[in-house]
């Protein structure tokens, strides 16, 4: 007959090779996870390049670019072969007392929005974990890094603040859709 202590130990043993097995599997689901994490970053950046790539052309940019291909009066019109790089346009200008919002794309008014919405209830700032809660986002990495991107672009470019890392608020003066204070 087993002892008692015998059949404890083999169970014990039998635990402990499953725990064994359900880590390593977990192991591998974690490392394809982050592959495929990592690819569907990858492929939301690539849509957001051909976005910015097939946007409308701002008036200004428009005017400027017949101003090169209008010939001059009496002038043969002389066309170009080499390509044309794409212009990068500047998605966060600098802040500036009285810029309105809407020069902003809507991603960024979002923050803005919620972080004012914060501030007029009198609440301290946000971190960007919370962010992508208020916005019914999933709370993992991927769309909390890219909040952070555009937050921390937001700092630098003086819309937001970074008083405690990892925590944003309005910069001093940045109030309201109007952007003034």
């Amino acid at each position: 007959m087993p002892s008692v202590v015998g059949l404890l130990e083999q169970r014990e043993l039998a635990a402990r090779r499953r725990v064994d097995e359900l880590r390593e599997e977990a192991d591998r689901v974690q490392a394809e996870l982050v592959v495929a994490e990592r690819e569907w970053q990858e492929w939301a950046v690539a849509r957001l390049r051909v976005g910015e790539v097939l946007a409308p052309v701002d008036e200004s940019e428009a005017h400027s670019l017949t101003e090169r291909t209008v010939p001059a009066e009496g002038q043969a019109e002389q066309t170009s072969t080499a390509p044309r790089a794409a212009k990068p346009r500047a998605q966060v200008p600098m802040w500036r007392e009285g810029l309105a919002w809407s020069v902003l794309s809507v991603d960024y008014q979002r923050i803005l929005q919620v972080l004012t919405d914060r501030h007029q209830l009198g609440q301290g700032p946000l971190s960007c974990q919370e962010m992508a809660a208020l916005f019914g986002l999933d709370v993992v990495p991927a769309k909390v890094e890219a909040l952070r991107s555009k937050a921390k672009r937001l700092v630098a470019r003086g819309w937001l603040a970074e008083r405690q890392s990892g925590r944003f608020t309005l910069a001093a003066g940045v109030i309201g859709p109007g952007g003034g204070s």
